[in-house]
């Protein structure tokens, strides 16, 4: 399978992983392509994929957003080091999802553990990555970034 068809349906994977996963309606923007770096400006979490698919995932928001998104989830405030734990543990929902995706589509993918990333922080080691904006009505705003390596 070529890389932009394989890339547009790991793109579809995400859209879907997110909106199972988070409890709000969900709106997206058009996918957009990048280059290094990138810089997560507030909290975020980072997963490797491997496999057929390899690559990283990495959901970049706000404490308030996926302050929000983890009280529709669990219907309490998650804050501080809970918050930080949730971050890691969304971001594993969201991934696996997507893991589980992609073997229907005939491929192999593991994911990683999550890495939470804190405050600002640049990120290089990528040739190219599309940078998906997503809003979640009622909690505020997110970025997803799928960077995919060729082989």
């Amino acid at each position: 399978m070529p890389l932009t068809e394989l890339a547009a349906e790991i793109l579809q994977g995400t859209i879907d992983a997110v909106k199972e996963v988070v409890p709000f309606e969900i709106s997206m923007e058009k996918p957009s392509l990048f280059t290094q770096p990138y810089t997560q400006h507030c909290i975020g979490v980072l997963i490797g994929m491997t496999g057929d698919i390899r690559g990283r995932l990495i959901i970049d928001g706000n404490e308030e957003t996926l302050s929000k998104i983890g009280e529709g989830m669990f219907g309490m405030t998650v804050q501080g080091e809970m918050l930080e734990s949730f971050a890691g543990e969304l971001g594993n929902m969201i991934a696996g999802k997507l893991s589980t995706f992609i073997s229907q589509q005939g491929f192999e993918m593991d994911i990683t553990p999550p890495t939470v990333l804190v405050g600002q922080t640049k990120i290089y080691g990528f040739e190219r990555a599309f940078r998906l904006p997503i809003t979640v009505n009622g909690a505020g705003n997110m970025i997803i970034l799928l960077m995919i390596e060729q082989e």
